[in-house]
């Protein structure tokens, strides 16, 4: 009779203690906990905490520095890549949100509507791709377990630190896959940053995304760039001028100006009307068919990712692929006189 009633006890006990902390985790929209890393850094997480937009949603989340910046590496990057390189990513993803929350200026969150207005970020390409829990959940299905744990055991080896330059965090612009050479930073974002300068990345070319092609009318083409642009082009053969001219590149051969029939364009408002892949394009016209070659994905200023992902392979490590990004940095911990907001 004791014995049974000890099992019983026991068996009452596991219930108790076990059931309600699965039921808290499957109810969490917060990520299980980082990987421990060994690391002794700390983050004061109810001063770091960022508040996101979710579009789809319409709501928005508060959520811990750490946690925010998995749920980006996560979207931003292949849970398969280098683990050197999922600690730059981290890097970059931190650096952009410190960075951003310190200046507070979070006047663009208004074209988002009204809900989004007391939000840092949204969780689009805007700002920095942010997954929840949930949907990642879905996503990797059952690899899950294998990706969050890589990308936590990266986010967790670089807690607490961001690119600086000159002490304070740096523009932490990132990408796909250059066309072999990233971009300076005034050749396409108009503002010229000292550590974003043009570097080979020879790497990239083994992407998937390097180099890419699509076809449309010349109709098409020019409906797309009036349309966006909100302009009138005319094709009048009357100059004797090609219909599509390239006038000159960027010094990472990235496409500066192209003249459309009458008008003289930016290669990034060409590159963003028609949705290119990247501004280094070039074309060939069949008829009333234009068949468009693109090399690269991404705006191409600042860290590869796949560049990134190559050098992890061979041997480099986190500092080494930061710094060949982004030039003249360093990797510091957050400061503590940050402000946030």
């Amino acid at each position: 009779m004791h014995k049974g009633y000890l099992f019983v006890f026991l068996g009452l006990l596991l219930v108790i203690t076990v059931i309600p902390a699965v039921l808290v985790w499957i109810g969490s929209d917060s990520s299980p906990t980082l990987a421990d890393s060994g690391a002794t850094k700390s983050v004061d997480e109810q001063k770091w905490k960022v508040r996101v937009f979710l579009t789809e949603e319409q709501r928005v989340v508060e959520i811990p520095l750490e946690q925010y910046v998995c749920g980006v590496v996560a979207s931003e990057m292949p849970a398969d890549f280098a683990m050197e390189a999922l600690k730059a990513q981290a890097l970059a993803a931190r650096t952009y949100i410190v960075d951003r929350m310190e200046k507070g200026n979070f006047k663009d969150m208004a074209e988002w509507g009204e809900k989004a207005k007391s939000a840092y970020v949204t969780d689009t390409v805007q700002h920095q791709v942010y997954t929840t829990n949930e949907k990642l959940h879905r996503e990797w299905g059952n690899k899950y377990q294998q990706n969050w744990k890589r990308i936590s055991e990266a986010v967790a080896a670089t807690k607490g630190e961001i690119i600086t330059y000159q002490g304070k965090p740096i523009y932490a612009a990132f990408f796909s896959t250059s066309n072999g050479q990233t971009e300076n930073s005034e050749d396409y974002f108009n503002e010229k940053y000292p550590y974003l300068r043009s570097v080979s990345s020879p790497w990239d070319e083994t992407s998937p995304k390097f180099l890419q092609q699509q076809s449309m009318s010349l109709t098409q083409l020019i409906g797309k760039l009036e349309k966006s642009l909100g302009i009138k082009i005319s094709l009048s053969a009357s100059t004797g001028e090609p219909l599509l001219k390239v006038i000159n590149r960027t010094q990472s051969n990235r496409v500066a100006q192209v003249r459309v029939g009458d008008k003289l364009l930016s290669g990034r408002k060409v590159r963003e009307a028609l949705n290119l892949p990247s501004s280094d394009f070039s074309w060939k016209i069949t008829g009333d068919r234009v068949q468009i070659t693109t090399k690269g994905y991404g705006h191409g200023v600042g860290m590869s990712q796949w560049g990134a992902n190559m050098m992890a392979k061979q041997g480099k490590k986190v500092e080494q692929i930061i710094k060949y990004y982004y030039h003249g940095v360093d990797i510091s911990p957050i400061p503590d006189s940050s402000s946030v907001g």
